[in-house]
């Protein structure tokens, strides 16, 4: 009933839907006046696969993985986090077949979660670039929480996610 590529193909068809969305919240946050605090934009996604949902926010960090904040001494700057994208639907699925999905995606897991997080990956790059991300002076990676690894936007390549403190 279920088959990987129809499953990766539904995640794809739906992040589509939200592309339009996220570019303009990106340009929206490129225009920002970021702090000189800043070192490194990250941008994290939240996944809550029980309901298929996803959310992406920007953390302004500094070298030590801490987070910059504006302390409200300068406020011609930016500096925290901001919503790139609020929660938004990644797959569809008719609650009577809950149960079988995610029996199959349990036998599938070790295909599924590299395939998931590539598309997810790689479709926030395409919407970061699109947006102009390749024109900002900050370092800036993708990162699905609770993972070991970052995607390096500017050099679409995959990390560590330690070393983007380095």
């Amino acid at each position: 009933m279920f088959t990987v590529e129809n499953y990766i193909d539904s995640i794809k068809i739906h992040l589509e839907k939200q592309s339009g969305l996220v570019e303009d919240q990106l340009q929206k946050i490129f225009s920002y006046p970021f702090s000189k605090d800043i070192e490194v934009l990250d941008f994290t996604a939240f996944i809550e696969p029980t309901r298929f949902e996803l959310s992406v926010i920007m953390f302004s960090m500094d070298k030590e993985a801490n987070e910059v904040f504006n302390e409200g001494n300068d406020s011609t700057v930016f500096a925290g986090s901001e919503d790139v994208l609020q929660e938004v639907e990644y797959h569809q699925m008719n609650d009577s077949q809950l149960e079988v999905f995610f029996e199959f995606h349990e036998q599938n897991e070790e295909k599924l979660i590299p395939q998931e997080q590539s598309v997810f990956a790689q479709w926030f790059r395409l919407c970061w670039e699109k947006a102009g991300g390749a024109s900002l002076n900050l370092p800036s990676y993708f990162t699905i929480h609770d993972s070991d690894d970052s995607l390096d936007l500017k050099n679409n390549c995959w990390m560590d996610a330690e070393e983007k403190w380095s």
